[in-house]
């Protein structure tokens, strides 16, 4: 999320009556989740296994609630006993309404939006789109041109992120968008979450079936074609021209190369490489895992035969 007036990290630390450390004057220009950091960026760590990914990021503001650690030159620390809900603190206070009320929509030359489409303030849908009835698009959602999106498809809802506590569940803020370009077509009863605090992005030309889930933060490239059921986890990398046919599952944070296909029901555990077919649970490449299937086949008699 880029704020529209930055501070510097000193005046960021005075708003959550915090100490800063290092370069104390260190401008924060924009305050994001660590997948989507990029320099000026604030982002917190509450965890020891993850200090030195978020103080080695991009981010040159950590907010962080250990006080004794090296400070890469350039950067500033905030020290906080409570990260997480101080960064959810900041995200509220900068964050554009979500609410439905506000800004009307923008909609382009030759759309047509159909009756029973729910559309938030923000919203932007270009030239010559398809809005099927039931459709939902939450606040600040941009459609590129010539999109069609299917009945009943929700597009922009909060990301599924939450942080355990006392047996119980909070809530990261979401503040992000959804951005469909150019030549989409999403399926019927399709849910597409917006970034928690930048956008998940549809690549043009990517075609998505029915009942198919795409979480938070999630980039997918050019030329994919998601069939049904597909369920993509958050802060995903899809490259362009990936096919995923239905029910593949893919976990949070994997990047599958460009060209990748990945044969219906397969469940990831890890970053595919490109333009390899790959099927089973956890995916391996196709012939392989055939091989290994037939193999499974003949165990009995194999097990027969050596008991012999």
């Amino acid at each position: 999320m880029e704020l529209k007036d930055p501070l510097t990290a000193s005046a960021v630390a005075e708003l959550l009556h915090a100490d800063v450390h290092g370069q104390a004057e260190r401008l924060v220009t924009g305050i994001n989740e660590i997948n989507r950091v990029q320099e000026g960026d604030l982002v917190f760590v509450d965890h020891p296994k993850y200090y030195a990914k978020a103080l080695n990021s991009a981010a040159t503001t950590i907010l962080i609630d250990k006080a004794d650690v090296e400070i890469p030159t350039g950067k500033a620390i905030i020290v906080s006993s409570d990260p997480f809900s101080d960064y959810n603190a900041l995200m509220r206070r900068f964050m554009k309404p979500i609410g439905w009320e506000g800004a009307k929509p923008v909609i382009g030359e030759g759309s047509v939006v159909h009756p029973g489409v729910v559309i938030g303030p923000g919203v932007t849908i270009g030239r010559q789109c398809q809005i099927m009835p039931g459709v939902v698009l939450y606040a600040n959602t941009v459609i590129g041109d010539r999109v069609i999106i299917h009945a009943n498809a929700v597009i922009g809802g909060d990301g599924f992120y939450y942080k355990k506590r006392n047996g119980q569940y909070e809530k990261m803020v979401t503040a992000g968008n959804v951005v469909i370009e150019d030549d989409v077509e999403i399926g019927a009863g399709t849910t597409i979450d917006r970034g928690v605090s930048a956008d998940t992005r549809i690549g043009a030309g990517t075609k998505i079936d029915n009942q198919v889930q795409i979480g938070h933060d999630t980039i997918v490239g050019r030329n994919c074609l998601f069939a049904a059921q597909v369920g993509i986890a958050g802060a995903c990398v899809v490259g362009d021209g990936v096919t995923l046919w239905g029910q593949v599952g893919v976990p949070s944070k994997i990047t599958i190369g460009a060209g990748a296909v990945v044969l219906g029901q397969s469940g990831l555990i890890g970053d595919l490489e490109g333009g390899k077919t790959y099927f089973g649970s956890p995916a391996g490449e196709w012939k392989q895992k055939m091989r290994e299937q037939a193999s499974l086949g003949r165990l009995p008699d194999m097990v027969k035969a050596w008991k012999s």
